[in-house]
């Protein structure tokens, strides 16, 4: 079996995510979605409610499941028996520092990382940028599935 890893912090998700999470569900038999718990870092979500909306907005695709983890994403993918990562890229800085790590990933557990080049229409698009939208009031529809834009109003009133 083919078994991809999508790692992210997802807060939230976006239609970004979405598009580069069903696209390597269609080369995979299954994409597991990897979501980091990063202690020293506060998100607006909890880790519980990134994996909720995730599981409800990706419930479309058989194929992929929802995760969390902490630590190295190749233990992660070790203990998921998925030797590649894919990971997006919207712009060249984002290349700059995925190469590191994807040159260290490969160095540490032989675990390769599959660059996807992310649809121009969500291209500028970051978990941030969507957050600082919606805290003044800008309309993100067109960046998220409508659960987060529910749940991003909800979240900033």
């Amino acid at each position: 079996m083919r078994r991809a890893v999508c790692p992210g912090s997802f807060d939230p998700v976006t239609n970004g995510h979405l598009d580069i999470i069903g696209r390597a569900s269609r080369l995979f038999d299954e994409v597991i979605v990897g979501v980091l718990v990063n202690q020293s870092k506060q998100g607006l979500f909890t880790v519980e409610e990134r994996i909720a909306m995730l599981r409800e907005v990706t419930a479309s695709y058989d194929n992929v499941r929802v995760e969390s983890f902490r630590g190295l994403l190749v233990d992660f993918c070790r203990a998921q028996q998925a030797s590649v990562l894919i990971k997006g890229l919207r712009a060249v800085s984002d290349f700059d520092y995925e190469l590191q790590m994807a040159q260290m990933n490969i160095g540490l557990a032989g675990v390769e990382t599959l660059f996807m080049p992310t649809n121009p229409l969500y291209s500028f698009i970051s978990s941030s940028l969507i957050k600082d939208v919606a805290k003044w009031g800008g309309d993100i529809s067109a960046h998220v599935p409508d659960l987060v834009r529910a749940q991003l109003a909800t979240r900033l009133r």
